[in-house]
């Protein structure tokens, strides 16, 4: 294809230049080196270490300049140059061709010098002096070569040049340059000798979009489409036969009756690739939004930025429908439930599964065999939004959301016009779990996504949990649970607005343990003096866990008076052990739901409140008073000048 399958790219990325730094032993040719590339021409005399040379946009086909920084091996010289090593896009390591010496320390010194200063960027290994070199020595690079590529994957060519007889001197620096501009590591393992499968999976998601009838095939028209949208060039018809024709006799799954199949698209790129011609691959993936992590790019994704603290970020009703259809879509076997397979399958265009690490690893309602419902589907993807909207708004357009990406996600109303208008618009709320070590909190958290009890149920770190509530003759609402550990609470209350994100936080207490419920009242107070002074106060509820066991007496007292002392609702009893949450996360949604109610008060923040209203009521007596003293004045003054007028 012209300018791409059968052609040439010049597609770098965002990149404005490339610094290259050129190391190696003394007398290797490093400064002649830059010289000759710079001004075309061989120097008779040359300083010992150049300056910062610039080679223009013009020299490079990408239009992206290079500037070139020599360095000095010797001692006294090392701080800088590993200061300049590792602000180096690229490294070009030279050897003598007529000092065999200086290759071997290549490999036995400069090669791990740069692994101890942690520079991982492209090496381009630079052969320098090879008019020098004597007729007798027949070295093959390769074979000397192969052995250290392999062993030290960072170098990505190897080349010999004359800078006295301008020999491959350009061609240096070219390689250089498109080792940072179109990078082989990201795409392919040249171990294995195959696509890596971040970029086999980036290319799958480009050949949906583009197998517009969805037949697993490219036809010729959309293969078209594909040439002229990626290098602004269309094919011919004779091009067409060509590369089909290449793709049948390597593979002939590539092709069939309806045109290039996925197989064959996977395996043209990686023919690309091993023929040198990787920059082909990097247009296509750049000309489709991917970044040099092959991950969508952040003008892709219009994610909401402009949101205040106590704002969350939800999925549009649109957003929803697309995704129920993608479940259904992939629950082939018709039975209500993704099976991990499934979901693998599902995810097979986004760089990897965004469930498979914490935190959205286990949040969500699962059966033993690992399935997920439409629920938990949906819950998960709530809580990724609400977390991470770039993530979840980039995970919805690899598999395949294809509406405006800025109306599948909304800004909620501020928390704070919620408590004044004494109601909120959320249809997913997140709620804080407090609580003394075993008190009960893990088993809420379990409880929530359907999961039965255990004894021993408890977690060292936080962890979410999310699923669909159902209200009855009311909308569902999605409920996030986040576990907040004993020892971690007062590290999260040290963030002004560590509340602020929060609807609605519950207290857990061991209600057969004095000590649990002790702590348990402490972290209450603790927590509404911080929503007083933060000014992001939320409902609060005490959840008296364990239900099943002998109550410890004074705690049943204590806590009612607590609760009532502090304007929440009475304790809520529950036994996971028994199966009897006695309604609590609906309890808990309608909490949330009237954000203005069951906010705990202390005693201080009662006073602080009540002197500020007894002052706002004194600026309100002093206005009103100076106002009448003003309309008396003007009257005064009125019935002044009618006197003087009548007489």
């Amino acid at each position: 294809m012209a300018g791409g399958l059968v052609g040439y790219s010049t597609t770098s990325g965002t990149r404005t230049s490339v610094r290259v730094v050129i190391a190696g032993d003394r007398g290797t040719g490093k400064s002649s080196l830059i010289a000759a590339a710079a001004s075309e021409s061989f120097p008779e005399n040359v300083s010992p270490v150049l300056p910062p040379t610039r080679l223009p946009a013009d020299f490079f086909p990408d239009r992206v300049p290079v500037i070139l920084i020599d360095t000095s091996s010797s001692l006294e010289n090392r701080v800088k140059l590993n200061e300049e090593l590792k602000r180096a896009d690229a490294v070009v390591l030279t050897y003598a061709c007529d000092q065999p010496l200086t290759l071997t320390r290549l490999s036995t010194h400069w090669l791990h010098e740069l692994r101890r200063l942690e520079v991982k960027v492209p090496v381009v290994v630079v052969g320098c002096k090879l008019d020098m070199r004597e007729e007798h020595d027949t070295m093959n690079l390769e074979q000397v070569m192969s052995p250290i590529m392999q062993k030290f994957r960072e170098i990505e060519t190897c080349i010999e040049c004359s800078a006295a007889n301008l020999i491959q001197v350009p061609e240096v620096f070219y390689y250089a340059q498109k080792a940072v501009l179109h990078p082989t590591s990201p795409l392919f393992d040249q171990e294995n000798q195959c696509l890596r499968d971040r970029c086999a999976r980036a290319l799958r998601r480009i050949f949906v979009l583009c197998d517009h009838d969805m037949d697993g095939a490219l036809n010729d028209t959309e293969l078209n489409e594909f040439q002229v949208k990626c290098f602004n060039a269309p094919l011919q018809p004779a091009e067409i036969v060509g590369v089909k024709r290449v793709v049948h006799e390597k593979i002939p799954a590539g092709v069939n009756q309806l045109g290039l199949t996925l197989t064959g698209f996977l395996f043209l790129h990686a023919l690309f690739i091993e023929k040198g011609r990787i920059e082909t691959t990097w247009a296509v993936l750049r000309k489709f939004g991917y970044d040099d992590d092959l991950k969508l790019r952040d003008d892709f994704l219009p994610v909401p930025s402009k949101r205040a603290s106590d704002q969350s970020v939800e999925l549009t009703s649109e957003a929803v429908e697309f995704l129920s259809g993608v479940f259904r879509l992939f629950d082939t076997d018709n039975d209500g439930a993704l099976q991990p397979s499934e979901l693998d399958e599902l995810f097979c265009t986004a760089p990897e599964s965004p469930w498979d690490k914490a935190p959205y690893k286990d949040s969500a309602e699962r059966t033993a065999q690992g399935e997920i419902s439409l629920n938990g589907f949906q819950s998960q993807w709530a809580l990724m939004t609400s977390l991470d909207p770039q993530l979840s708004l980039a995970n919805l357009v690899y598999i395949g959301y294809g509406g405006d990406p800025a109306s599948a996600l909304r800004v909620t109303r501020r928390r704070s016009i919620d408590c004044k208008k004494q109601k909120t618009e959320r249809n997913v709320f997140q709620c804080l779990v407090f609580g003394p070590k075993s008190a009960g909190k893990s088993s809420l958290l379990n409880s929530l996504l359907g999961r039965p009890f255990f004894k021993n149920d408890s977690t060292t770190g936080e962890r979410y949990a999310v699923n669909v509530v159902d209200q009855l003759g009311r909308s569902k609402k999605i409920l996030i649970l986040r576990e907040i550990p004993d020892d971690g609470v007062k590290q999260n209350l040290s963030n002004k607005e560590f509340l602020a994100a929060c609807d609605v936080a519950v207290f857990v207490y061991d209600s057969s343990d004095e000590k649990s419920w002790k702590r348990s009242k402490e972290l209450m107070l603790e927590v509404a003096r911080h929503g007083e002074e933060s000014g992001h106060g939320v409902p609060c509820l005490l959840l008296a866990a364990k239900d099943d066991l002998d109550p410890y007496p004074v705690a049943v007292q204590d806590s009612v008076t607590v609760c009532h002392k502090l304007g929440m609702e009475a304790p809520i009893p529950l036994s996971m052990k028994l199966n009897d949450s006695n309604n609590i996360f609906s309890r808990i949604i309608s909490a949330a739901e009237h954000p203005h109610l069951s906010i705990p008060e202390t005693e201080t923040g009662r006073n602080r409140k009540q002197y500020r209203q007894l002052v706002n009521q004194s600026l309100i007596f002093v206005s009103i008073g100076a106002a009448v003293t003003v309309v008396g004045l003007a009257a005064y003054r009125a019935y002044a000048a009618s006197r003087n007028n009548s007489s």
